[in-house]
């Protein structure tokens, strides 16, 4: 009777141990990373972590934002170009993806052929502030006051390259006239700066400009999107005193070149369904973004554009200061 156990005990286990080989290992999902290339709390993680979370449930994985700055945001973004194409690893983009590579000496990454675009999320626009200090009050009068006064005006801006530094260096060219670029930290600092009278303008991101529309420190002489944001429908449009002038920014996912387009068009189609989702769209008007789903292929001709115009506008501004 025992040797009946024993064999019976034997013969289970050898069958639990050839189950192992006859049935395959379910694979586990991997995790998908949404890189930042820019510190927490910035502008960049806040819309990351606006559609991530409902962006994994439809895709049903896991996803985790996570910031990897430095270099203007080169390090984190040069870090998804070399990535594994298999879509488990993007970057959230932005204008400056190509204004850093074309700034750079040496750029680490190709902004075009080391990315294939995914979905683009939205734009965002700039405006233009001026102090109260100033007797202009409209766009055209800050141009005359200007050309009257060479070289006392400043402006104040995040830091040397920056979209704001670029942003204005190109108004002034544009309006040729002479400013004295003052870079600060941040747009905080600079910003700051502007309310107490000791610099003159600035271009900020739209989100940045909405608190003091109806600040009397502080006047918004201008947007920089090629027409009026509805975020700010009462600020006239550069462009409308100062005929081809126009700056906004995308933001979108990339993911490195060679990805799979069955991964990009699926990832592709669920972001178009969150742009639909007023919960979303409510977390993206925060922050001064208007919706504005595209195809692959839109997206991919929206930033060779901008790519083409931001290099106009660099060699236009020359070596900015």
């Amino acid at each position: 009777m025992a040797q009946i156990i024993t064999d019976v005990v034997r013969n289970f286990a050898l069958a639990l141990a050839l189950s192992a080989f006859a049935i395959p290992t379910l694979a586990q999902p991997k995790v998908m990373r949404i890189v930042v290339p820019f510190a927490a709390g910035g502008a960049r993680e806040v819309l990351a972590r606006s559609f991530y979370s409902e962006l994994g449930a439809a895709l049903g994985q896991s996803i985790i934002v996570e910031n990897r700055p430095g270099a203007g945001g080169a390090i984190g973004t040069a870090s998804v170009a070399r990535a594994a194409p298999d879509g488990t690893t993007l970057v959230f983009a932005a204008s400056s993806h190509n204004i850093t590579a074309l700034l750079a000496e040496h750029a680490p990454y190709d902004p075009i052929r080391d990315f294939a675009p995914v979905a683009n999320i939205g734009m965002q626009s700039y405006v233009l502030m001026t102090s109260a200090e100033l007797p202009a009050r409209k766009l055209s009068e800050l141009v005359a006051y200007a050309k009257a006064n060479p070289g006392k005006l400043n402006y104040a801006s995040p830091g040397h390259g920056s979209s704001g530094h670029l942003a204005m260096a190109y108004f002034a060219k544009l309006a040729a006239i002479e400013m004295v670029h003052i870079p600060f930290k941040s747009t905080q600092d600079a910003t700051n700066d502007v309310l107490a009278g000791r610099s003159h303008a600035l271009i900020v991101p739209n989100v940045g400009a909405m608190p003091f529309a109806k600040d009397q420190r502080i006047r918004l002489l201008g947007v920089t999107s090629p027409k009026r944001s509805a975020f700010l429908p009462e600020v006239p449009a550069i462009a409308e005193a100062l005929p081809g002038y126009a700056l906004e920014s995308w933001f979108g996912l990339l993911a490195p070149a060679r990805t799979p387009r069955a991964v990009i068009e699926r990832i592709n189609a669920e972001v178009a369904k969150l742009l639909t989702n007023p919960v979303i769209l409510d977390r993206l008007a925060a922050q001064g973004v208007e919706p504005r789903p595209m195809t692959p292929a839109a997206f991919g001709q929206l930033v060779r554009e901008d790519y083409e115009a931001m290099a106009k506008v660099v060699k236009s501004v020359g070596r900015v200061e």
